[in-house]
């Protein structure tokens, strides 16, 4: 068999990703949309390609040897996005996951890089195929050597051989040197001969040959100017040509041998996916369910007892207990087993004696009998599904080690156990297997593990919290995340009710919608075909309706969602295909969706808050994301009214935090222009708009107040210049003096930013109001890239994260005040800075007062914190 060498051009196809995406990033607040395009890319080379041999090539620097000809060679390019440079790294270090080299060599570029490479294998009998958004590789088109250039994104790829060259360009591969001698490369800042552009220098090389032949016969060159600019502008021509030659002779200190490629290992790959939030990319990773769960090794014998009757008295007054579940939806899933371990011993209790057992019941309802838990959540409704309520948790492991490090993934007891030096405990893959082999082992293996996993969670608990006292964070763990997990526990063990009728309805409503706007579209087309069919629909656009081609595809013309917002103008068709597919995806995703996760027995939808997953402490919802219901429609906000009171003669009742941010922002920051705003009820944005563009707050027009908005908001993010310049449409350098006008105009909140950066250098982490870390590692980086981003998230964890501790808290004081009041109003959703209750329509008065007062009086901040409060029959009344 051929061998198959597959080369990337690692910048070129990374810079063409992160435009062709919207910015995207993972819960940790890393960007992700260049790696995640990438890596989509690199999937479909993987399965296309089938390499044997693999590598994607680096630029190691801005500078080159070529710039020792040249030295504005790259002049005039603008600074790489920090929300780009951030990901080469990212990249790099999946790169490694998916077992792919990667390479790069100082003073060289990747092309040379690629180019070098190419050529070994050329004098072997290889197939290679190189990949790049750069038309200088086509000069590497040989009978060996396919170059795949992409256009338009990522996905639309030409696939360059001699033939298709000479067809598409009319020049042989090895003309193009010379051809892109004469035209020049603006993208590069290379010369070139004014006045030519492609179609004349393909006119000239196709006459002479060479650009040594066009020099030589200058006088039979045709057009005055043409032949004045070619005489004028000569060492420009040879020296663009030296430019734009790709080195296959480089340095380098790799062969074809470094490159070998023998596949990924799924187990790595899904891991690194995860960690990236890639979720959509894991079912492509071929192999992962298929893993066979590793040979258990031996460990020293334990001693406990399966107790099959579970008498008073059995468990001492502090125990660890473990109530084990299979799979993470536990609103659902069936308890498999308990194990208790403490002074007195360690306790398997088999699921149906111990959920039947009084004993068991009495035990785990009675608060003086301290418990020590891994996910208090999880623990308590798995529980109360089976009518018991369980009391006295003391401490949560899974909390514990999530204040400890945010940054950590997939906690759980072994991995903590292992790094605490307690190894008598085997990870629940390495027994349950997982994927399609996920399952319960032999009883007796099983019954072990759980023992075993008490025991661990035992001898964990006192070095956990000596930790978190060493830390100053006991406090954080004691008083705010383990009463908000019961309270969240509750919130959705009760769940929020659903009228299915009315969402049915809507389900109706929406397909006639979809229906009538088929046949608006089937008029204006002058014809019938499948809407949701880019084969069909493209040539009906392009030909028919002759609207401009924006983007072209392997299989035709692009019916993308960003290519059909820039013709919204051109045609009436347009605007309809849009809400055609916004009001297909609601009735899929939501109406159909949300029907699907209803308990038929209550008509409740149960979500499930993470809590030990954001590392600004923030929480987020699944199995529905209620958190998450589109609110840029009225189609979509009117899911809303689908959202209704558990109990006749009850009414919804919301309340959020008004700029909760920016209050944090201006309290941290102690900027005194921003106190003063809040503390005398200023609209802030049209208070930052007259700051930042020098007139009075009644000369501040819309424009100004959204500019300013974005910039508020952008602040609290970390924005950047490109960042801010995206969001409203204007360029990067009008958005620097935007940002440079904003921080001159609040100096508190300047010298917030660099004392935050100076904090995390000094410590390795900065700290929310509550005490809440978060560990930047590469705050000190030698890499631009990664301390650039670390830099960044110095400045707005603290925010972020003081907020989200801010609405933590007021659900716990929320709670206690509802239960103080004897109120029969109840918590059911926390939506960012939203919470929404439902409560008797008697106790609406009181709520008006105590939930604003009390979300309003939470923490003491230097400027006062707002809640509005609004209510009515449906959460949409609500809002």
């Amino acid at each position: 068999m051929k061998n198959k060498l597959v080369l990337i051009d690692g910048n070129s196809i990374i810079y063409r990703a992160f435009f062709a995406l919207p910015l995207l990033n993972n819960d940790k607040g890393v960007y992700t949309n260049a790696v995640y395009g990438f890596t989509t890319m690199l999937m479909r080379i993987l399965d296309e390609e089938k390499p044997t041999h693999m590598l994607v090539a680096f630029d190691a620097g801005k500078t080159t040897f070529r710039h020792e000809t040249y030295s504005e060679y790259k002049g005039g390019r603008q600074k790489t996005p920090s929300e780009l440079s951030e990901q080469f790294p990212v990249l790099k270090d999946l790169l490694k996951s998916f077992d792919i080299k990667h390479y790069e060599l100082p003073q060289y570029e990747a092309d040379d890089i690629i180019g070098t490479l190419s050529a070994e294998a050329e004098s072997g009998d290889w197939d290679i195929t190189v990949i790049s958004g750069d038309k200088d590789m086509l000069q590497l088109v040989s009978d060996k050597t396919t170059v795949s250039l992409t256009r338009k994104g990522i996905t639309d790829v030409e696939k360059y051989t001699p033939s298709f060259l000479e067809e598409k360009m009319e020049v042989t591969p090895e003309q193009v040197i010379d051809l892109k001698a004469l035209m020049g490369d603006n993208s590069d800042n290379v010369p070139g001969v004014p006045g030519v552009g492609q179609k004349t220098a393909v006119k000239l090389i196709k006459q002479f040959g060479t650009l040594d032949a066009v020099y030589e016969s200058l006088d039979e060159v045709s057009g005055k100017k043409l032949k004045e600019n070619l005489e004028n502008h000569k060492e420009d021509a040879f020296m663009s040509r030296e430019l734009v030659t790709i080195k296959r002779d480089s340095p380098i200190e790799i062969g074809l041998e470094d490159a070998v490629y023998q596949g990924y290992d799924p187990k790595k790959l899904a891991e690194a996916f995860k960690d990236l939030g890639f979720n959509s990319l894991l079912n492509k990773v071929q192999g992962a369910d298929e893993l066979e769960p590793e040979e258990l090794e031996e460990l020293a014998d334990i001693e406990f007892k399966t107790m099959t009757e579970i008498e008073t008295g059995l468990f001492s007054d502090r125990s660890a207990l473990i109530v084990e579940l299979l799979g993470d939806n536990y609103h659902k899933e069936p308890i498999q087993g308990i194990a208790v371990a403490d002074e007195k011993g360690a306790y398997m209790l088999p699921a149906d004696s111990a959920l039947s057992s009084d004993g068991f019941k009495q035990w785990a309802e009675n608060p003086d009998k301290k418990k020590i838990v891994f996910d208090a959540k999880k623990t308590k409704v798995a529980l109360l599904n089976h009518g018991i309520d369980l009391q006295g948790i003391e401490f949560d492991m899974l909390l514990a080690a999530y204040v400890l490090d945010p940054a950590e993934n997939h906690i759980d007891i072994p991995v903590i156990a292992h790094r605490f030096g307690i190894k008598d405990v085997r990870t629940d893959e390495e027994v349950y297997g997982k994927g399609a082999k996920l399952r319960i082992p032999e009883a007796d293996i099983f019954h072990e593990h759980l023992v075993r996993k008490a025991n661990a969670l035992a001898k964990l608990e006192p070095q956990i919290a000596e930790k978190l006292e060493e830390n100053e964070q006991l406090d954080l763990l004691q008083d705010l995340e383990l009463p908000l997990a019961l309270i969240l526990g509750e919130m959705e063990h009760d769940g929020v009710r659903v009228d299915t009728g009315r969402l049915k309805a809507m389900g109706e409503d929406l397909k006639e919608r979809i229906s009538q706007l088929e046949q608006e579209v089937y008029e204006l087309a002058g014809e019938e075909f499948n809407l949701n069919s880019p084969k069909q629909l493209g040539p009906i656009l392009f030909e028919k309706l002759g609207l401009p081609v924006i983007k072209k595809t392997k299989t035709g013309y692009s019916t993308a969602a960003d290519v059909l917002e820039q013709l919204e103008q051109a045609h009436p068709i347009i605007p309809k295909l849009l809400m055609y597919r916004q009001l297909g995806k609601l009735q899929s995703t939501y109406i159909e969706g949300l029907l699907k996760v209803v308990d038929k027995d209550t008509c409740k939808i149960h979500t499930r808050f993470n809590q030990a997953l954001t590392q600004t402490g923030r929480l987020s919802s699944i199995d529905p994301n209620l958190q998450n219901i589109p609110v840029r429609l009225e189609e979509g906000r009117k899911i809303r009214e689908a959202f209704v009171p558990s109990k006749e003669g009850w009414i919804m009742f919301a309340a959020d935090y008004s700029q909760i941010e920016l209050r944090v922002l201006a309290h941290i920051a102690n900027d005194e222009k921003l106190i003063k705003a809040f503390q005398d009820d200023l609209d802030i944005h049209t208070q930052t708009a007259a700051e930042v563009f020098h007139v009075s707050q009644d000369e501040v027009t819309s424009n100004m107040r959204r500019q300013a908005k974005a910039v508020n908001f952008g602040i609290v993010y970390g924005i950047s210049d490109y960042g801010l310049s995206q969001s409203l449409g204007i360029t990067r350098k009008e958005a620097k003096q935007f940002i440079d006008r904003y921080l001159a105009s609040y100096p508190g909140v300047q010298n917030y930013m660099t004392e935050s950066i100076q904090e995390a250098k000094h410590k390795g982490y900065v700290t929310t109001l509550m005490k809440r870390r978060r560990y930047l590692p590469d705050i000190t980086s030698r890499n631009f890239n990664k301390r650039s981003f670390a830099e960044r998230t110095a400045m707005n964890t603290p925010i972020q994260g003081s907020a989200a501790d801010i609405i933590k808290q007021a659900m716990i004081d929320l709670h206690a005040r509802l239960k103080e009041e004897k109120l029969q109003a109840r918590m059911l959703l926390q939506v960012h800075d939203e919470l929404i209750l439902e409560a008797p329509e008697e106790e609406l008065e009181i709520l008006k007062k105590i939930v604003p007062e009390t979300m309003e009086h939470t923490v003491e901040l230097a400027v006062p914190l707002r809640a509005d409060s609004a209510y009515g029959n449906s959460w949409f009344d609500a809002k």
